[in-house]
């Protein structure tokens, strides 16, 4: 600019376009009350009582035209009623348009607001799309944002949906079994779309409308019952996360091998360490050894090399409460032991099915 400043940005010159309304609000009501007290006290200077003042006033502020309650019959009444008249008049005409413009810029912030998150979502693609912002959805929101991963919201709770925005997540208001709305979220140009509804046939509805949008989406939900996993699964998502189920592993990590939940789960340095796999697309977990799993007398070795780099032992936790952090190659793994693996999440799963029991593993 001319002056040497930078130019101020939209929204600042938006706030101050807000702002000046709210003055000119705040001037005219103390304009009106200043002539409405100084023609009320006019009329009591004049003999009348203050009630009767008040409602003349009222009457030639608000232009009703009802009937005067005392005669105005003497020079200094008329030049009163006159001056309060075109005084009031001005104020309320001044007040109408004050309280339009209000009314006007607070919708048109609004309106620029949704334009500008639904131009920041257009931009985005290979994101990811929560559908929810529950408890689940808050607190993997909270994740994706330390893991510096784009993605979109999409909630139709008002207040959940100012929660979102406050917090400084990009949000959509809309509900997510409208397929309108998974559009505007860019479900096309998404990588992976996340649906924590706590209702299975809202998330069963979700995952059919993303699948048939985009084929090659990567599609996690959340399941409350059991029965609903085949349920997703055959509408197309690609993993079924069980929050009931995962408690109770969680609890039973705790009681079963609680220096192995330590590592996976304990101090803040583990926490980031945790999360810096997630950004390379790995996975730590703890599983415990079945007794009549088939890796049950042997090696650290030779199971890493069935597993052919599907995963690696990063630490046994014994039954008798050692731990071996990192484990010997030629350490025997015992039933009841908690091996810690890290690996990429799907295979990582499907390869700790070796550690468990061969009839739940035909089971599942």
């Amino acid at each position: 600019m001319a002056d040497g400043r930078p130019p101020r940005p939209n929204t600042q010159r938006l706030s101050d376009l807000l702002s000046s309304p709210l003055r000119n609000l705040l001037f005219v009501l103390l304009y009106l009350l200043v002539v409405m007290v100084g023609a009320a006290a006019a009329y009591v200077g004049y003999g009348w009582s203050l009630g009767d003042a008040l409602y003349m006033v009222v009457l030639a502020v608000y232009s009703v035209g009802f009937e005067e309650v005392r005669h105005v019959d003497t020079p200094g009444l008329r030049a009163i009623t006159i001056v309060l008249i075109v005084l009031g008049c001005t104020g309320m005409i001044f007040l109408s348009g004050v309280l339009v413009q209000l009314i006007t810029l607070s919708q048109l912030q609004a309106v620029l607001k949704g334009k500008r998150m639904q131009n920041q979502i257009d931009r985005l693609s290979g994101h990811v799309v929560v559908c929810g912002y529950g408890r689940l959805g808050e607190k993997l929101a909270r994740e994706l944002k330390a893991g510096q991963a784009a993605f979109v919201l999409i909630e139709h709770r008002e207040a959940r949906l100012a929660e979102a925005a406050e917090a400084g997540f990009l949000v959509l208001h809309g509900d997510a079994t409208d397929e309108n709305a998974l559009e505007a979220a860019g479900v096309r140009r998404a990588g992976v779309l996340a649906t924590v509804l706590p209702d299975d046939a809202a998330n069963v509805f979700i995952t059919l409308s993303a699948r048939s949008m985009n084929p090659a989406l990567t599609i996690i939900a959340r399941g409350e019952a059991p029965s609903t996993e085949s349920k997703l699964l055959q509408a197309g998502a690609n993993r079924v996360i069980l929050p009931t189920h995962i408690g109770a592993e969680r609890i039973a990590e705790l009681i079963l091998y609680p220096q192995a939940a330590l590592l996976l789960h304990g101090t803040a340095q583990e926490e980031d360490f945790a999360r810096e796999l997630r950004r390379f697309a790995l996975d730590m977990e703890v599983v415990a050894v079945a007794e009549d799993s088939g890796c049950v007398g042997r090696t650290v070795q030779a199971i890493e090399q069935e597993a052919a780099g599907a995963f690696l032992i990063v630490a046994l936790n014994r039954r008798d409460g050692r731990t071996d952090t990192p484990p010997e190659p030629s350490a025997v793994v015992r039933a009841g032991d908690g091996v810690v693996i890290v690996g990429h999440p799907g295979r990582s799963q499907a390869m700790a099915g070796l550690f468990r029991s061969k009839w739940r593993r035909s089971a599942r």
